[in-house]
């Protein structure tokens, strides 16, 4: 739908003209047009409905810090992906691990032979045997040597065969396995302080949404006492105009500022409603049909403001210490460091042994117990003499590898000096915007209540009413900015140094246990590292 609504600038155009042809001054077409197109909109606007989705939080789900915090880690698509992310490394550690452990396997096959290609169903198999020499007495004349006895017989040959055989197969030294092994462990740390560093920035972001919901719904109370006044001030300027006590160039002005001070409680409302829907996107939370333009959630909380000081020093060591982006960094140094140990494997031999038993089928026989069988054994060796300097190319990639890694490594520490630094001195502007706005509140009430009580007895002007209710508005819009300013800094700040977080691994980590401190929760939250 359109900001402007249909005519509106039609009857802007002609009051314009209205004016030019009667030669009214611009200040009194300025002061007529205003409440009309204000009349105008906020006609469009009731009709279109679009008021009902400014305010309706009925039926909403309510969320406080804690309650949003717990939904984002159990929704939030980011987390979710960083927890796959460590299953396919388990995955990979396990694989990788699976070289080094023995292996068995069965194979089996069974063939059966067409006779036409066996050339017939029988062979002919030649035997030779010696006869019986006769036992020759002491004295005796040794009788001539018989003639060896050569038969002919034939025999079936089968048409089936069959084989089996089970293979023990073990690695017994390959240079690549033990750093590969070592190289998917670090891996899968990796992938740890990844869903770590992730669930940080969640925690960061949904705390800076929520304050930011908190933040415009306060804002919109602002513009809505201010609102209020404006009327209050327009009806007392009515009530005096009846009286014949004051023109009516004090109603009409008295309208224009009223009808200037609703564009700004129109805008409050829509960032409210932009800021309740990305919260909800942030921590998961699906759009529901029967809803319709009703607000997503309803976030319960109040912007507070809480000290805390910390050395600028203490916390860049913190930061350094603790962040788990920088532990994810070293981890991948180890990576590409195993990496390069594992390519050396090039120059290396491997061997491995086998054993096995094996059951064969006869050749002449369909019999299924009439069968060769027995075991074997072997040793199998490769060393690769030259093979054309591949692993000479594989190395210096490797050593390449590494040293990116580790000058990724040493820009994330000053990454990570940075933001803390960052994060430090933006604690400090909102700290002093806040408290210079508070006093400044104070004083703007005061002189609001000066003016209007000035107005009251005839010694002041309506126009010294107008600007301060006006510096009233903004000093309490910029108290409340830096409030929130404050608290998001806040969030960042934790963030950077990592001291929002406490994690307790355990069962080989298996599992994280997060303790999370912010400023109106304290809780722990189980998350599956699997």
């Amino acid at each position: 739908m359109s900001r402007d609504p249909a005519g509106a600038v039609t009857a802007f155009q002609r009051i314009q003209c209205f004016c030019r042809t009667r030669n009214f001054s611009t200040l009194l077409c300025a002061l007529i047009v205003g409440p009309l197109l204000f009349a105008i909109y906020s006609a469009v606007a009731v009709e279109s409905g679009m008021e009902g989705y400014a305010s309706d939080e009925s039926g909403a789900r309510k969320f406080t810090l804690e309650d949003a915090l717990f939904f984002a880690f159990q929704h939030n698509p980011d987390i979710l992906t960083a927890r796959q992310e460590i299953r396919r490394t388990k995955g990979v550690q396990i694989e990788v691990r699976a070289q080094a452990l023995p292996h068995l396997d069965a194979d089996a096959f069974y063939k059966k032979t067409d006779p036409n290609l066996m050339g017939g169903s029988s062979s002919t198999i030649i035997t030779s045997t010696n006869p019986t020499q006769p036992t020759i007495p002491p004295g005796g004349t040794p009788a001539p040597s018989a003639t060896p006895v050569t038969t002919l017989s034939s025999v079936s040959v089968s048409d089936n065969s069959y084989d089996l055989t089970l293979t023990a197969s073990q690695l017994l030294y390959n240079g690549s396995v033990v750093p590969a092994i070592r190289g998917a462990s670090y891996a899968r740390d990796a992938s740890i302080f990844a869903l770590r560093d992730v669930i940080d920035r969640v925690i960061a972001t949904v705390r800076q949404q929520f304050y930011q919901v908190i933040l415009n719904r306060s804002l919109i109370g602002v513009q809505e006492e201010s609102v209020h006044l404006l009327e209050q001030q327009l009806q007392d300027q009515q009530n005096r105009f009846e009286a014949g006590t004051v023109p009516r160039f004090n109603v009409l002005q008295a309208e224009v500022a009223l009808a200037n001070q609703q564009p700004a409680l129109i805008t409050a409302r829509n960032n409210y409603r932009i800021a309740q829907l990305q919260l909800a996107k942030t921590i998961g939370l699906d759009y529901n049909p029967e809803r319709r333009a009703k607000a997503p959630l309803r976030c319960v909380g109040e912007l507070n403001y809480q000290a805390r000081e910390i050395p600028l020093a203490l916390a860049v060591e913190l930061g350094k210490e603790r962040r788990p982006l920088l532990k994810q960094q070293r981890a991948n140094v180890l990576v590409q460091l195993e990496s390069v140990s594992g390519t050396y494997a090039g120059f290396q031999p491997m061997i491995s042994a086998n054993a096995g038993y094996e059951w064969t089928s006869s050749t002449f026989s369909d019999s299924l117990s009439d069968i060769n069988k027995g075991w074997f054994f072997g040793v199998t060796g490769t060393w690769p003499i030259f093979d054309g300097l591949a692993t000479v190319g594989r190395l210096k990639q490797q050593r390449a590898l590494l040293s990116e890694s580790r000058i990724s490594y040493d820009n994330a520490v000053r990454q990570v000096e940075l933001e803390v630094q960052q994060a430090y001195s933006n604690l400090q502007q909102d700290r002093e915007l806040y408290f210079s706005q508070s006093k400044n509140v104070d004083q703007a009430r005061e002189a609001l209540r000066l003016a209007s009580a000035r107005l009251g007895v005839g010694a002041g002007v309506q126009l010294d009413v107008l600007n301060a209710q006006v510096q009233l508005t903004q000093a309490q819009s910029t108290r409340l900015s830096a409030l929130y300013s404050y608290n998001a800094d806040l969030a960042e700040f934790d963030r950077a140094t990592a001291t929002d977080t406490i994690y307790h691994a355990g069962l080989g980590l298996q599992s994280e246990t997060r303790m999370i401190r912010t400023d109106e929760t304290k809780h722990r939250v189980e998350t599956s590292g699997k």
